[in-house]
């Protein structure tokens, strides 16, 4: 198609500036953005193994043990006994976690409310059911 470069331009850019905006929402924070999405997809799907959050992140297990280990350190998650499997340990979030992760889902609305004060209602909508339809693709 015609657009296809047009479009591969934009989305690129668009990935540029909104990864330069989340990286500069964290720069100075006793956070990394890497812990922050942790949090918001425990935030997102509630208590999780190890594995389910890692294939969430799109990280290994591995990877995950020291960001998970410096989490707790901070009092962010809490890892808990699972209900079913006792070999298994859940990540929750504490009270101290869902405010931080709350602060920072704030700023995600503030930039959303931003990019689309440009668009009515109508396009809004559109934007919202294009996004639907592509992210299963991920």
């Amino acid at each position: 198609m015609k657009h296809d470069e047009e479009l591969t331009s934009l989305l690129v850019e668009f990935h540029e500036k909104f990864a330069s905006w989340e990286h500069g929402v964290v720069r100075g924070k006793p956070l990394t953005l890497q812990q922050i999405h942790a949090m918001e997809i425990l935030c997102a799907h509630g208590r999780l193994t190890m594995k389910e959050l890692a294939e969430k992140m799109g990280v290994t297990t591995g990877s995950l043990t020291v960001l998970v280990d410096r989490l707790e350190k901070k009092g962010i998650v809490e890892r808990q006994p699972h209900e079913s499997d006792r070999r298994s340990i859940r990540l929750g979030m504490t009270a101290k976690g869902e405010q931080l992760a709350a602060e920072h889902h704030d700023l995600h609305l503030s930039l959303t409310r931003e990019l689309t004060a440009c668009l009515s209602p109508e396009e809004t909508n559109q934007l919202i059911n294009l996004l639907r339809k592509m992210l299963p693709f991920f």
